[in-house]
Order: structure tokens, then C-alpha cells, then sequence
């Protein structure tokens, strides 16, 4: 399988739902102006942060994966798993790669991604400080996979509501700092051979937080930008595809046991 891209950044906002389209979000409008969208992907259910998650970096839905945040916080993923984590591929295809998980939300990285890879792993208590972290990785480094996971608007939509006024100043927020993260990507003349990803995790009820199947809760907001990303709307897109795309992208092999599956026609070629 041809290699797409020397590079793919997936940068994922929890608790995001679709509600991207209801804030304010000029970084995000302009690194998928000519990008591919969608407001209606489907996430796992049930809709909690290890379910969704896991189905994004794992490839497979949680009946398969089987992780729940209490899971994840207590122990490290199995690395003899048959769902491995894309970042296993990764390090299976390019053994000297630099690969990189920068999360808010750290049981992801203990919990959800393998500790035997060699990925250059980092937390913080902001979203704000996350992003310096990850600033400051990429002045000195050049990852092959680029995995970041922003948490405070989840936060903000338990604490006020999803959809709130409060709640979507907090994605306009995050859109300042997905838009620094590509703007360095930018500058470093990577952008070209990079393939970007944006995605929530999962969405909320306004009316009772999440973890059910509400189209408000269990619809997603995911954006693809590259070179060779059909302009327009993602097709019958689910979370765990994420992995799925970021395999083809990377000419990688997914693995048979995978259920994510590349969407029809995402790739221009």
C-alpha cells in the first residue's frame, strides 16, 4: 500500500458533538475550506470517553475493545490485544518514527495506548497548556503520528450544558488552538505532507449530559484536510474509521480484525 502522507495529526476535542456548527470557528473553517466534512459521523455507543476513544485509536467498536473509564484509569491496554492501537501500526511500519499523544485526559494515553511503542507521551491540566506542550515538541521534532485530545469542552458542556452559550465559547476557544497547531505545521512546510484530522469524541444532551444514544449525544463533527481529500461532505462516517483513514494515509496495513473501514470516496485517488 503506497504511503499518502509523510504525516497525520489527529487533534480531537472531547464532548464536541456536532455543535462545532453552532460555534465560531474561523481556524477550522479555513483548514477544511477545501477539506471533506461531516456533522452526522456516528460515534460509539455507549457515548463515554474510553468507549469513543478507544474506537477511534483501536479501530473497533467497545463491544470489541471492551474499555470503560475505569478501565483505562486503572490499567495499561493489553499490547497483545487483537485490536491494536494505529500508533502499533505506525511503529511496526517505521521503526525510527517519531510518534507523539499529547492528552488532557490522560488515561488515553496509559489506558488506551500502548505502553511498549516508544510514544512520546505528555499531559496537562489545561487544554491551553496542552497545546504549549505540543508547540513545543514540534520545534524540535517531526512526528509521523500526531495525536492530540483536548478536554474542556466536554467540561463546560457538564457545567453549563451542551450547546450553551458558555459551552460554545469553549469550542471557539479550542478553534484557536487546533488553529496554532496547524499554523506551526505551517510554518514548519509540513502542511502538504501532512494529513489533519479534527473530531469529537462524542457529543451531550442538553438536558442530561451523555452516555446514551441521542442524535445529540452519539453524532459527531469530523473534518479531513489534505492534499488529496475530496472537497465536500464524509459520507456514512463512524468514529472508529478515524484509524481506519489514518492507516491509508500512512501506507499502512489495518488488520483484519479492524471494523473501521475507510469512507467511500474520502481520498480523491
Amino acid at each position: 500500500m503506497k504511503q499518502r502522507y509523510q504525516r497525520v495529526a489527529i487533534l480531537g476535542v472531547d464532548g464536541g458533538g456536532a455543535f462545532f456548527s453552532q460555534a465560531q470557528t474561523p481556524c477550522m473553517d479555513q483548514l477544511f475550506a477545501h477539506g471533506a466534512t461531516t456533522y452526522r459521523a456516528v460515534t460509539s455507543i455507549p457515548t463515554i470517553s474510553a468507549e469513543c476513544w478507544g474506537s477511534m485509536l483501536l479501530g473497533v467498536e467497545p463491544e470489541k475493545h471492551g474499555l470503560t473509564n475505569e478501565i483505562v484509569s486503572l490499567r495499561p491496554y493489553d499490547p497483545l490485544s487483537p485490536y491494536p492501537s494505529v500508533f502499533r501500526l505506525a511503529r511496526a511500519a517505521f521503526p525510527a518514527a517519531q510518534l507523539a499523544s499529547f492528552c488532557n485526559w490522560n488515561p488515553i494515553n496509559s489506558g488506551i495506548i500502548e505502553e511498549d511503542l516508544g510514544v512520546y507521551k505528555d499531559t496537562a491540566d489545561s487544554d491551553a497548556a496542552v497545546c504549549e506542550k505540543v508547540l513545543a515538541y514540534l520545534a524540535n521534532n517531526d512526528p509521523t503520528l500526531l495525536f492530540v485530545q483536548f478536554d474542556e469542552v466536554d467540561g463546560a458542556g457538564h457545567k453549563f450544558g451542551y450547546g450553551a452559550a458558555l459551552y460554545l465559547e469553549k469550542i471557539a476557544e479550542i478553534d484557536a488552538l487546533i488553529g496554532a497547531i496547524a499554523a506551526a505545521y505551517q510554518e514548519k512546510g509540513w502542511a502538504n505532507d501532512t494529513l489533519f484530522i479534527v473530531s469529537a469524541d462524542h457529543g451531550g444532551n442538553p438536558l442530561h449530559g451523555h452516555g446514551g444514544d441521542s442524535d445529540a449525544e452519539k453524532l459527531i463533527f469530523t473534518g479531513c484536510a489534505g492534499r488529496d481529500i475530496r472537497h465536500g461532505e464524509i459520507e456514512d462516517m463512524r468514529v472508529r474509521d478515524i484509524a481506519a483513514i489514518t492507516a491509508e494515509a500512512l501506507g499502512l496495513t489495518a488488520p483484519a480484525a479492524w471494523t473501521g473501514q475507510v469512507p467511500a470516496g474520502i481520498f480523491s485517488c
